[in-house]
């Protein structure tokens, strides 16, 4: 992953560094983790823009740490604060590959971990990756329906769904689900994928639509050659991430998973385990990119084509880790109820597994009903569909933002003049001028009161006017609003006829 040319900082509460959702991103190069006089030392950054971080054992916030890249060294003393502080580490490689996930030690039961053996003699594995293959094609089909708006590939996705119950190994529910993968991606090409007017011509042309989800230089989903395939496989590591510790919270090994095989250095429980949080971070991307544009500064193209991200870009996304946990929590929770109840009954009476990760049976147990209350992950910040500036809650930077506007007034102004210019605005016109030529002939000077001079207007009446609203003046004259507006502010003096009236609206009188 490229190094970024600043180094991000985070944002600062009360007396700690450490952002509300608790996670700390390091990238760049000399990343240092160590421990001095009891506090926890944080160090990154690139050439001479570095970041520190000390923080103490008590009220620092952090919940996460996340280490991109392997240019650094932490030390044995900092991994033993983190556990202590019960904090998770996560190192993950350039390429979003989770390298490393530790986080906090719970008791465990061998029990647990024998069952999880047996799973495939006893066909419990089956079951398990039935039901959490169910589970992903059920999301997979309501995206593609209610966000994608392609009725034809949801209903392969449910055919697909719905042979599930039948499949008789677990073989034959991977082929289902990579079946179900390929229409489901299928669905996926066209979606545009949109940049800043100011980055378009440096935008590749595979870049501004999603393409297929399979790179051209692995023949697999890993090294992504564009901007979504590389954020998604980032946003994959950190639910990896999440989903391992959440079964090694549970007592379960991360490594012996149901329905991915068994790999060297890979954890298929953990695999097993997203699976069927995978639509959630689907969802949320594209209602991301949708929505909001990506810069072209917030991604590398490295030689080889492979789109990578930049750090800054990285450490925002990491902040959706929590919420990546709490998706994967039930689940994980689940995994491990089933295969405890595999094991012979009696065992099973025995002792009942805890719910570390969602409080299920805390929370039942006083007689609430359980509910997991999700908040949405957090987006990077906003961005100019114009220059690429960040923008502050508004859609368009202050500087594009008066272009649009000056261009829209041309426009406005332009078809202002041709519908004045219409027969029908003509004649309007002319019948108002006609109008108003009659009722001035029709008008005596006799007619107005003595007291009424110019000076009493200009003096007494016209100071008065700028506390009368323009639709009153207008009403009150039968002129229009443009022309009462200049009344007003003492741009025009209206005829001599509409003095008196003017006189009564102000409340001027020969006594007052």
């Amino acid at each position: 992953m490229a190094a970024a040319k600043t180094v991000y900082q985070l944002p600062h509460s009360h007396n700690s560094p450490i952002p509300r959702h608790g996670v700390v991103t390091l990238f760049g190069y000399g990343i240092r983790v160590q421990v001095n006089a009891g506090h926890l030392i944080l160090h990154d950054g690139i050439a001479d823009e570095r970041r520190t971080i000390r923080l103490p054992r008590v009220n620092h916030g952090l919940r996460r740490l996340v280490m991109i890249g392997s240019d650094g060294f932490v030390t044995l003393e900092a991994l033993r604060w983190l556990s202590e502080q019960k904090v998770a580490f996560i190192l993950l490689e350039p390429d979003g590959t989770v390298f490393l996930t530790t986080g906090p030690v719970y008791p465990s039961d061998a029990r647990l971990r024998r069952a999880q053996a047996l799973a495939h003699q006893n066909g419990t594995a089956l079951d398990i990756a039935r039901k959490l293959i169910v589970a992903k094609l059920q999301g997979q089909e309501s995206l593609v329906r209610d966000k994608l708006k392609d009725p034809t590939s949801a209903d392969l996705i449910a055919e697909f769904r719905e042979r599930l119950s039948t499949a008789g190994s677990v073989e034959a529910v991977r082929t289902l689900e990579a079946q179900a993968a390929g229409v489901y991606w299928r669905a996926w090409r066209e979606v545009p994928i949109l940049f800043p007017k100011a980055d378009q011509h440096r935008v590749p042309a595979h870049w501004k639509f999603f393409g297929t989800r399979t790179s051209p230089l692995t023949g697999s989903p890993r090294l992504a050659v564009n901007p979504p395939g590389a954020i998604l496989n980032y946003c994959y590591a950190l639910l990896e991430s999440e989903a391992r510790l959440a079964a090694s919270a549970l007592g379960l090994d991360p490594g012996i998973g149901m329905l991915h095989v068994d790999t060297p250095n890979r954890d298929s429980l953990a695999c097993d385990i997203m699976e069927a949080a995978r639509p959630a971070v689907d969802a949320w991307l594209l209602n991301w990119i949708t929505r909001e544009p990506l810069r072209r500064s917030d991604f590398v193209e490295e030689r080889n084509g492979n789109s990578r991200l930049l750090g800054t870009f990285a450490t925002k996304l990491s902040e959706t880790a929590s919420v990546w946990g709490k998706l994967v929590a039930p689940c994980a929770e689940w995994v491990a109820q089933a295969l405890w109840g595999s094991i012979r009954k009696r065992i099973r009476e025995e002792h009942t597994l805890p719910t570390r990760l969602t409080q299920r049976r805390r929370s039942e147990g006083r007689g609430n009903a359980f509910k997991i209350e999700i908040a949405l992950p957090p987006h990077p910040k906003k961005v100019c569909p114009g220059c690429g500036a960040t923008t502050r809650g508004r859609k368009l930077c202050a500087s594009c933002g008066r272009e649009v506007r000056r261009e829209k007034l041309i426009e406005f102004a332009k078809m202002g003049r041709i519908v004045a210019q219409s027969p029908k605005s003509q004649e309007k016109r002319s019948k108002s001028q006609q109008r108003h030529r009659a009722a001035q002939r029709a008008w005596r000077p006799s007619d107005r009161p003595d007291w009424l001079t110019e000076a009493t207007y200009v003096e007494r009446i016209q100071p008065r006017l700028a506390g009368v609203t323009i639709s009153a003046l207008a009403s009150t004259l039968g002129v229009s609003d443009y022309y009462a507006a200049d009344i007003r502010g003492g741009r025009r003096r209206p005829h001599p006829r509409h003095w008196e009236a003017l006189a009564e609206l102000v409340k001027v009188s020969a006594e007052a």
